[in-house]
């Protein structure tokens, strides 16, 4: 049996131990973990520096080497999301449906973990601790498999906290890394339909495109973020800047950020003066390049004779993430609502809360922008399924 078969057996052993385990049992491992990562601080920045020399030698830019790096405020940040995640309600168990049928018998719909999660990353090393405790505490057993450049780094992330599951009586396998970065394995892992139930992508859409054109496993990924925001002919254009500025500058590289702001020709003139006052040269205007995700501090913008224009261009352009529309006026608020297919339509209010902690979720894995198992902000229960638990007493089907 080859090495990412002999992993994927042994997860799919520990699935049924770690779907049984209590609320109590999966809060004491992430405690663990937690302080695990704190006593082990020291440890874990001599194996993240490995990775940092080798990024070096290899010329990687500062942004590049800031992102594998760890740092004891990093660390303490991985600890305290552990936590976070511990003080979540436990979605697994949790009576969502049912009841008596006619004829008596009595149907209990039930959440109940996936199962195992397979995730592919990038060179965060964080996203190692991240997602493995939010698949912990929803009951799933993962399957781990990030970049070269942060092996080290995730290999000692990874022992540590196979070493709190096996101190708290958990068999470790309800955690593994895959230790082979290459792309044959990775390739393999796709594959593994037999032992991996559901496969996540974090990453750029590079990585989330190879995933989904070479996966045979069902796939969830967090989509692409190109944002737009509307602000009708009757605005508070106040407001309208307000809103604007902080759904593109409160931090432009993340998803929830958005790329064009689409603007009723009626207020077009006033707006944009208001706009470029408030930016200055801060932010790049352009009035193209309508299809792009900048990730900066650059935005396109577009006059509209009116919403459905808006309407139509956010349909062309749009990658159904978060769309905004700015207005007094209920009939249109309630337009776009209807009419703008996204995962989260926001009336007079920033793009940048679509969040799992925003929306009282807490800690998610990702914003996915599919429509099937789920959509949007994907927090615990958003990594569980069900079943239908049916009681009878000698019912047979006539």
């Amino acid at each position: 049996m080859e090495y990412i078969e002999k992993l994927g057996k042994s997860a799919k052993i520990a699935q049924n131990q770690l779907a049984s385990l209590t609320t109590e049992q999966k809060d004491n491992v992430l405690s663990l973990i937690a302080e695990k990562l704190l006593q082990n601080a020291e440890l874990i920045k001599l194996e993240n520096a490995k990775d940092i020399e080798i990024a070096r030698t290899n010329g990687k830019t500062e942004a590049y080497i800031d992102r594998l790096m760890l740092t004891d405020e990093r660390i303490s940040g991985m600890a305290e999301g552990v936590l976070q995640v511990k003080s979540l309600a436990d979605p697994v168990g949790e009576v969502i449906g049912g009841g008596k049928i006619p004829g008596g018998m009595n149907i209990i719909k039930k959440r109940v973990p996936l199962g195992v999660i397979g995730i592919i990353f990038e060179s965060r090393p964080n996203v190692t601790v991240d997602a493995a405790v939010l698949c912990l505490k929803s009951g799933n057993v993962c399957i781990l498999r990030g970049g070269s450049d942060s092996i080290n780094s995730n290999k000692c992330l990874a022992d540590i906290m196979r070493s709190a599951l096996e101190e708290c009586g958990v068999t470790k396998d309800a955690v593994s890394l895959v230790e082979d970065t290459s792309r044959e394995v990775a390739s393999k892992m796709m594959k593994l339909k037999e032992y991996i139930d559901v496969l996540i992508p974090r990453g750029g859409e590079g990585l989330k495109r190879v995933v989904i054109e070479n996966s045979t496993i069902p796939v969830i990924f967090a989509g692409g973020g190109l944002c737009h925001t509307y602000v009708d002919k009757s605005a508070d254009l106040d407001m309208a800047v307000d809103i604007v500025d902080n759904a593109k500058t409160h931090r432009p590289s993340v998803c929830n950020a958005i790329e064009t702001v689409l603007v009723h020709e009626v207020i077009a003139d006033e707006f944009y003066a208001k706009l470029k006052m408030r930016w200055g040269d801060k932010v790049e205007i352009v009035f193209d390049e309508y299809d792009v995700e900048f990730l900066e501090y650059k935005i396109s913008a577009k006059t509209v004779k009116n919403i459905d224009e808006a309407i139509q261009h956010i349909s062309i352009y749009g990658t159904t993430h978060s769309e905004c529309i700015i207005t007094s006026c209920i009939k249109s608020a309630t337009k776009f609502q209807n009419e703008v297919d996204a995962a989260a339509i926001y009336v007079n209010a920033s793009t940048r809360f679509t969040d799992g902690f925003m929306f009282g979720l807490g800690a998610e894995i990702g914003i996915t922008t599919q429509k099937l198992h789920a959509r949007g902000p994907m927090g615990l229960k958003e990594l569980t399924t069900y079943k239908y638990l049916i009681n009878g007493d000698g019912h047979i089907r006539k």
